[in-house]
């Protein structure tokens, strides 16, 4: 893992470091610590990713100014702050989790853990997917997302009036932020189950879901038994 820390103060800064490297031990393959807003843009434009931990205070500047910028990206964000009353917008903006100060190596673990974890985040009040425009971010409310189809790396947002946006995350990363509206239905599909008209099994034992817009999407043999108890 390649791991940005955007901390202004150096003795924070460290023990994070210190921790991280406990927890996470050789998946590491680098850690940089940049400790001002602009240097950490400047970075983060010119540098592949994974994780980046970031505080919501920089030497007055607001980490909120990072975060908007840099929420399309294909990496996770953890929050470490002692603004609390913050958390609420930072899940609204697509953050993996939210670790107020002070904390300990328990909580940071804690959060560390979700990167890797099948399910969904615990607080999903996620709001907005941001998506890329020629130097400037372009924020998609999530009600208007129908479906999410994974392309690679990528991902291909589906969106209401026949929209369609590329996204930077993976279907993995947008699965684990997504509220449980939205449902892993196929290897290559997310889908948001409030828009599935009806569920179809054709010969051969295929499964498809019919949303209310007519959009077929096929549904995996091991998700069709879970779709059919939660519908009845």
């Amino acid at each position: 893992m390649h791991i940005l820390i955007v901390e202004d103060e150096s003795r924070i800064a460290k023990r994070i470091q210190r921790m991280i490297r406990e927890i996470l031990g050789d998946t590491i393959q680098s850690i940089t610590h940049i400790n001002t807003l602009q240097a950490a843009i400047q970075f983060i434009e010119h540098n592949t990713l994974d994780l980046v931990l970031l505080d919501l205070n920089l030497n007055g500047d607001s980490g909120f100014d990072l975060l908007t910028t840099v929420i399309g990206e294909s990496f996770h964000t953890i929050i470490i702050s002692a603004y609390k009353d913050q958390a609420i917008t930072a899940f609204e903006y697509g953050v993996l989790d939210f670790v107020p100060k002070p904390f300990n190596k328990e909580r940071l673990a804690q959060a560390l853990q979700r990167i890797h974890a099948k399910e969904n985040t615990t607080t999903n009040s996620i709001k907005f997917l941001a998506i890329k425009k020629r130097h400037k971010v372009q924020l998609i409310a999530i009600e208007e997302v129908l479906y999410i189809k994974g392309a690679g790396v990528y991902t291909e947002l589906y969106l209401k009036n026949d929209r369609k946006e590329l996204h930077d995350k993976s279907l993995e990363k947008l699965e684990q932020l997504l509220a449980p509206s939205f449902e892993r239905i196929h290897k290559s599909y997310l889908v948001k189950t409030s828009e599935i008209a009806q569920i179809n099994v054709s010969s051969g034992s295929k499964y498809t879901a019919t949303l209310k817009n007519g959009d077929p999407i096929p549904i995996g043999r091991t998700k069709y038994k879970e779709l059919k108890t939660k519908w009845g």
